[in-house]
């Protein structure tokens, strides 16, 4: 490969990354006024996608008040206040109620719900420590 074609494929990925990056800030944005969009891990992945494409929308994003108020506690100290746990466990709980519901017919699939349920329950109290 000649050094301008590496060239051109780098801009292709870091852009790539930055569409990523801004859906799903998009997608977090709208996470913080309908609870069925999980804010924080679509704010996770914003944190990730601008990292690794600019380090000007990194920065950005870490100084914004939706990274300080939503994401800031939980990177720095990887603990969450537990009203943010609570809604979090309980969005994914009726979703994933739903998701079982949906699937009556397909037990396999229930299953593997429900296990992917029981995982995200005991990350969630046991994984990452509680603040007041």
């Amino acid at each position: 490969m000649t050094p301008e074609i590496k060239k051109k494929s780098r801009g292709l990925i870091r852009y790539c990354w930055i569409t990523l990056g801004c859906l799903t800030l998009t997608l977090g944005t709208i996470g913080i006024v309908l609870p069925i969009l999980p804010t924080v891990p679509f704010y996770m992945l914003t944190l990730f996608c601008f990292a690794k494409s600019s380090d000007r929308l990194h920065t950005w994003f870490i100084q914004s008040e939706l990274y300080q108020k939503h994401l800031a506690d939980f990177v720095q100290h990887r603990s969450m206040p537990l009203k943010s746990k609570l809604t979090i466990m309980g969005t994914v709980t009726g979703m994933m109620a739903i998701a079982i519901w949906a699937m009556q017919h397909m037990p396999e699939i229930q299953l593997l719900i429900a296990g992917v349920w029981f995982v995200h329950v005991l990350y969630f109290i046991f994984g990452i420590k509680t603040t007041r």
